[in-house]
Parts: structure tokens; C-alpha cells; sequence
């Protein structure tokens, strides 16, 4: 991207928790990004605690996230903050962008985008009138095998999609929550902040979003049975789906925070009409290629290996047998969005087609997915239709 400067950001939350380090730590990679502001957590002491910690003048750190915008919007064009990167609890997200965008910002937003589908719609009309960039991370595409699935799905090697099951199983809900040392993540059981769903606001629309963005193709309906297992919260802990897509292909999605001893297990399998793959987020250097006439191929990742796709190479930044991982995934969400960012506060020209980051558009499927979802399981499992964005 462009070296004539860094682009700056501003961070609402990330005081506390291990996502605010990831995001930290994925802007800083590439060398094109650096963290100028922050309000970092809802008790100023904290804040203020964080952005020492930081090496942040004392000037930059803010008590709230309305202090910071509007005392940033007022600073010269050439100081201030580029955009706001919000890694708050969901509850908060709609209102920071808005008030983000409404002043002048781009925003970059941890998922879900936002609690109601109102407000995610809400989200993409601000965007569009203002013309500011918006990023939503879901991470998980910004791995070079994920993009290399993409590609050959697009490509064509696998023929025609007819059948798509991503799974994401997690066990840290499955017994004792006080005890499992995830006391951070206490927000997400509590509907007031979490917006009424856990496993399918938290990592659902992970798994929804990646069998969209590898295939390309659009969920048009599904049907859900959703489980609470564990008493003590009143949200969802166990999703099973069935999909149909545009195409005509059908898809299965199984999301779950009680598999027990399961950590991260995001996997989705593609099947085509003349071939397959097969990508797990817990070895995320490795796609599968399946062949109805050869033995499998096991594709890897590396910035050396000539056999990848133009944008699987991009998003790599080191030889084949070093592992690369969740941090670099994220780092190449940041990339592209600073590349967008920057383009637009100079006024260049933008690179045709969509930038490969996910979209607010990409937001408000989210939010349509997961309403759409607990509207079939009021319906006793029937099958609804999703709303476009």
C-alpha cells in the first residue's frame, strides 16, 4: 500500500479481554498503521490506565468514546484519528458508528455488527451516504487458504456447489462458566449486551459468513433448532441449521459453545459437481482438495509457492513451513481496509470491484441470519426466508 503515511486509528474498548491485544497487535503488523487515540474502557480510570500502558499522551486518551470523537473531529485534518476500530461489547456498536461516521470517521467493528437488524440496516444507509469505508471482522477470511478456497471456487475446479457444511464448535459454556477462566467474556450472557443471542450472535455469523464468502453464493432460507443446554443463561448455546443458496445448493451449519473440548473449530467443507474442499481454522496453513478420479491434495500455504492464487500469495508474509495464524488474518483485514481508507482521505482513485474486506453489507446478513434463525425456531423448525441486504 501506499507509504506516504501511516494511517491513524482510534480504538473504543480493548482495555480488557484478549480481542483488544489482537487488534492491537493486527493493525501494527504491516508497518501501515498506527494507534494515535483511544477510549478503552467504559471507567475512565481504566482508560486512562490503558493509554499509559500504551505510551499514549495523556491528551489522547479519553474518558468515553463521545469525548473522543468529538475532541478528535476538532483536531487538524492532518492529526486526528483516520478511523475508529470498535472492539466493545455488541450492545454499543451501532451507536459508536454512527456517531463515528456522523463525524467524519471510517470504522472499522468487531462482530455481530450491531444487536437489532433495524440498526444494521440503519448502519449500511450511513455508510452509503457518507462514503466513509467500514470493515466488519470476520477474521477468519483474511487467511491465505481461506482466499485460496474462494478463488478456486471461483475459478472453477470444483464445478458446480451442491453441498456447504461449516461447523464452529467451542466447549467453554459446556459446565462451570465461573470456574472455566472466561470470566472476560461475561458480557455475552447477558441479553441486554449481547442483543439476544450467544452462539449465534458470538460465533454463528462467523460460520455463516465464511460458507458465503468461499462460495460466493447467497443463503436464500434456512430452518433452526436451537438448543439451551446449560440453565443458567437465557440464550442459546447450540445452533443446527440447513441452508439452501441461490444456486440451488444445500448447506449445513452447526454452531456450539457446549462441544466439550473443542476450542476453535471453525471447518467448512464445499463439494461440487466434479470436486471438493476442506479448510479448518485449527490448521489454517493446510486446504484440501478433493478429486473424484486422484487422491486428495493437500495445498499449503507461502509466500514462495507459485502454485497459489495471485490473492492467496498477497495475503501470506513468509516462506512455506512458518505457521501463520489468527493475528496475520486479522492483519490482512487491517491492510485492506487502510489501503480503502487512505484512498479515499486522498482523494485517489479506488481499485475496481469490492475491496476484499468484509462489508457493512456483510453486517446486516449477519444480523438477518441470526433473526431469521430464532424466528424458525419460534416456528417450531420451519423453513423462513432471508432477508436480502
Amino acid at each position: 500500500m501506499s507509504t506516504r503515511r501511516k494511517v491513524r486509528m482510534g480504538l473504543v474498548g480493548g482495555a480488557g479481554g484478549f480481542i483488544g491485544r489482537v487488534h492491537r497487535m493486527a493493525a501494527s503488523l504491516d508497518g501501515c498503521i498506527e494507534l494515535v487515540c483511544g477510549a478503552f474502557s467504559s471507567s475512565p480510570a481504566k482508560s486512562r490506565l490503558a493509554g499509559r500502558d500504551l505510551f499514549l499522551p495523556a491528551d489522547r486518551v479519553y474518558d468515553s468514546y463521545d469525548a473522543m470523537i468529538a475532541r478528535e473531529a476538532s483536531r487538524p485534518r492532518g492529526e486526528r484519528m483516520d478511523f475508529v476500530a470498535i472492539v466493545t461489547p455488541n450492545h454499543l456498536h451501532a451507536d459508536i458508528a454512527r456517531r463515528a461516521m456522523r463525524a467524519g470517521f471510517h470504522v472499522l467493528c468487531e462482530k455481530p455488527m450491531t444487536t437489532s437488524r433495524e440498526d444494521a440496516e440503519d448502519l449500511v444507509r450511513l455508510v452509503r451516504a457518507t462514503g466513509r469505508a467500514f470493515c466488519l471482522t470476520h477474521n477468519y477470511s483474511g487467511y491465505p487458504m481461506v482466499k485460496e478456497a474462494r478463488g478456486r471456487v471461483r475459478r472453477g475446479d470444483i464445478g458446480t456447489v451442491r453441498k456447504v457444511v461449516v461447523e464452529y464448535p467451542q466447549g467453554w459454556l459446556a459446565g462451570d462458566f465461573a470456574s472455566a477462566g472466561v470470566k472476560h467474556q461475561s458480557w455475552k450472557l447477558d441479553p441486554a449486551l449481547a442483543g439476544g443471542s450467544c452462539c449465534l450472535g458470538d460465533i454463528g455469523t462467523h460460520a455463516f459468513h465464511l460458507a458465503e464468502y468461499v462460495t460466493g453464493l447467497q443463503v436464500t432460507e434456512l430452518c433452526a433448532d436451537l438448543s439451551v443446554f446449560v440453565d443458567y443463561k437465557p440464550m442459546e448455546d447450540d445452533a443446527n441449521l440447513l441452508l439452501h443458496f441461490g444456486n440451488g445448493a444445500r448447506g449445513i451449519l452447526y454452531a456450539s459453545q457446549v462441544s466439550i473440548n473443542d476450542e476453535n473449530s471453525l471447518a467448512v467443507r464445499v463439494y461440487g459437481s466434479q470436486g471438493g474442499l476442506e479448510w479448518h481454522q485449527e490448521e489454517p496453513n493446510t486446504l484440501i482438495a478433493k478429486w473424484p478420479d486422484r487422491p486428495r491434495e493437500i495445498v499449503r500455504t507461502g509466500c514462495g509457492n507459485a502454485y497459489l492464487l495471485p490473492e492467496t500469495v498477497a495475503a501470506c508474509r513468509i516462506p512455506a513451513g512458518h505457521p501463520e495464524g489468527f493475528v496475520e488474518a486479522f492483519a490482512n483485514l487491517y491492510r485492506a481496509f487502510a489501503e480503502r481508507v487512505l484512498a479515499i482521505e486522498e482523494d485517489a482513485p479506488l481499485p475496481e470491484g469490492q475491496p476484499d474486506f468484509p462489508s457493512v453489507e456483510d453486517g446486516l446478513r449477519g444480523m438477518a441470519f441470526v433473526q431469521t434463525a430464532w424466528a424458525s425456531q419460534r416456528a417450531g423448525g420451519r423453513w423462513l426466508p432471508l432477508g436480502q441486504a
